[in-house]
């Protein structure tokens, strides 16, 4: 007998697993919590996701995903001062959009230290070949732009989490790209 078929939608499921992990981390977040927050029994959410564990990296592929897809977009921009504003203004929008918990899964989560890593690689990439470009004028100064991108990221993480708006970390994202070189290009 092959069981009685699901009723949830799998994919609403997955949201509302990401949230809880999002808004409590994954200690934090229970399987009696995911099971009231998604509606479903835990049996139904072991035959769908498997444990606690399997569905937090679910729902880890899907936001990373998202998330990579935005920055890669972000990091295509003509130049490396254009790139890292977008990528400045995006997680300012992000960390307080409505319909989603504030500030970002992956800045919040302990667990995901290598997504994090991740990211700061794309970005110094993306600032290594501003050198090459003549954008910028050493690796030693994308290796600074590239630390000081990722504390102002977790800055307004940090600060979305704790109740700021989308004007006051845009505000902020206007404040910190003052710091870009002045002997480099403003933008394309």
């Amino acid at each position: 007998m092959a069981g009685r078929p699901r009723t949830f939608d799998r994919d609403v499921a997955l949201e509302q697993a990401m949230h809880a992990f999002w808004e409590q981390g994954y200690a934090a977040t229970t399987v009696s919590h995911l099971t009231r927050r998604i509606g479903i029994a835990a049996p139904s959410l072991y035959a769908a996701f498997g444990d606690k564990q399997a569905l937090f990296d679910e729902v880890t592929e899907l936001y990373v995903g998202r998330l990579e897809e935005r920055l890669d977009e972000d990091l295509a921009a003509p130049t490396a001062r254009v790139a890292v504003e977008a990528v400045l203004r995006t997680a300012a929008d992000a960390f307080t959009a409505t319909g989603t918990p504030a500030g970002c899964l992956v800045m919040g989560e302990p667990m995901l230290a290598s997504r994090r890593a991740a990211t700061r690689e794309a970005v110094a990439r993306r600032l290594h070949r501003a050198v090459e470009a003549g954008e910028l004028t050493s690796h030693e100064e994308a290796d600074e732009l590239g630390a000081y991108l990722d504390t102002v990221l977790a800055g307004l993480e940090a600060r979305a989490r704790d109740g700021a708006d989308t004007r006051e970390l845009q505000t902020a994202v206007t404040r910190a790209l003052r710091a870009w070189p002045s002997s480099t290009p403003a933008s394309a």
